[in-house]
Order: C-alpha cells, then sequence, then structure tokens
C-alpha cells in the first residue's frame, strides 16, 4: 500500500450552536492512498460534509491531525492553507459557488490566475472544452442550466491538475440525467489528471463507483472497509 495522501489522526470538530458547544466530529482516525476514490456517506447530520472539509482545510480541526500529501493542516494558519489548496487541491461543492460577474472561462481560469500560471486562459479553455462547454465558455453563469454550471465547477477544480479531488454532493442540485453526466464527468477527471477522489454522496449509484465507502454516523465512522482489512 502507497503512503496516505490523506490521513486523520483522531480528528476532532466542536463549533458553537445556538445552545453551546456542538461535537459535529469525534475521534475521526483514517487513512486515504493515492488513486483511491472513497465515498463518505452517512445520515444527514452524520459530519460527512464536516469531514470533508476537514480534508480540505476548509474547517480548522479542534482536535487531533489532519496530514494532506504529509504536510500538517491543522499547524497552518489561514495564507499558508490557502496556498496549499490551490496548488493541491480541486474542490467541488453541491450549490456550485461561481463568482456571477465572469465569465465560465475566467471562473475556471481565476484559481490560475491566483497560481501565476502564465498559461491560465488556454488551460481554462482546454478544461472547458473537456466538460463539453467549449461553445459556452463566454457565458455567465447567470446564462447556464444548474448542470452546465456544475459543468464549470467540475473544470475549475480540475485545471490545476490537483492531487486530491473533494467533492460535496456533486450531483445533489441536478436532475438525474445531468446528475450522472456530472458522474461520469467527475470520474473521467480523476482517470485524466490521475487524482485521488473524495466524495460525500446520498447517492447509492455514485457510492457504488467507488473503490471504498466509509460510514459516518454522529459524528464517528462506523463502518471503513479498509480499517476492518487491518483488524
Amino acid at each position: 500500500m502507497t503512503d496516505a495522501i490523506l490521513a486523520l489522526t483522531d480528528a476532532r470538530l466542536t463549533l458553537a450552536g445556538n445552545a453551546g458547544l456542538v461535537d459535529i466530529l469525534k475521534g475521526i482516525t483514517l487513512a486515504i492512498h493515492k488513486g483511491e476514490t472513497v465515498g463518505l456517506i452517512g445520515p444527514s447530520g452524520s459530519g460527512k460534509s464536516s469531514l470533508l472539509m476537514l480534508m480540505g482545510g476548509l474547517e480548522r480541526a479542534t482536535g487531533g491531525r489532519v496530514l494532506a500529501l504529509g504536510q500538517d493542516l491543522t499547524a497552518m494558519d489561514e495564507d499558508a492553507l490557502a496556498r496549499f489548496r490551490r496548488g493541491n487541491m480541486g474542490v467541488v461543492f453541491q450549490s456550485f459557488h461561481l463568482i456571477p460577474t465572469m465569465t465560465a472561462l475566467e471562473n475556471v481560469a481565476l484559481p490560475l490566475e491566483l497560481a501565476d500560471a502564465p498559461d491560465a486562459f488556454p488551460r481554462a479553455e482546454a478544461e472547458l472544452i473537456a466538460v463539453g462547454l467549449g461553445p459556452r465558455m463566454h457565458h455567465y453563469p447567470a446564462q447556464l442550466s444548474g448542470g452546465e454550471q456544475q459543468r464549470v465547477a467540475l473544470a475549475r477544480a480540475a485545471a490545476p491538475r490537483p492531487a486530491i479531488l473533494l467533492a460535496d454532493e456533486p450531483t445533489g442540485n441536478l436532475d438525474g440525467v445531468n446528475g450522472q453526466a456530472i458522474m461520469d464527468l467527475l470520474f473521467g477527471l480523476r482517470d485524466r489528471h490521475g487524482a485521488t477522489l473524495v466524495l460525500v454522496t446520498h447517492a447509492p449509484e455514485l457510492a457504488e463507483r467507488c473503490d471504498r465507502v466509509i460510514r459516518l454516523a454522529d459524528g464517528l465512522v462506523v463502518a471503513d472497509p479498509l480499517a476492518k482489512a487491518a483488524e
């Protein structure tokens, strides 16, 4: 087995709620290896999305350690985390998170420009063509359907050639046909760029396409095939 590309040790997340502090994640220990595709499943409120956010450095663990590509995310400040994500991670959300005043092409080129890539726009154009949006690249998000906006978000996540792709309910806002198309594109991007893919999903058909499925409940891992195999 290769070294872990993501490794969490007793990772915890406690956030302030209306009634005081709430334990969201209660000690998660797991490892994800290079090239794996891992699905995170479980009921609403189980901590799936919060776990994904810890892996991406978008939430800071309140206990334990989170390592990505051998780097300790829990020891980084916000600027260091942003630089690390920009160079190593692509994130796709359920709600697209496109900048409305930028065209599809400009949205995809933005992370490349932030990384000072000299070929930001040619690369962005190539990614949009790869997701079938060549003719639509100069349209603004409001001029695109939900499925098209999610394609833009996929292209944006993939453009920096990240080692790690994180997807939070990537088909959650889409109908069956568009959801299937986005699934196919997501797995295609993984294969094309050799990325490790971790995704949160409620869709059984998406979980079935993963190499490994980790089930969460009440902030804990309650089923992980790799952990069972190691026992």
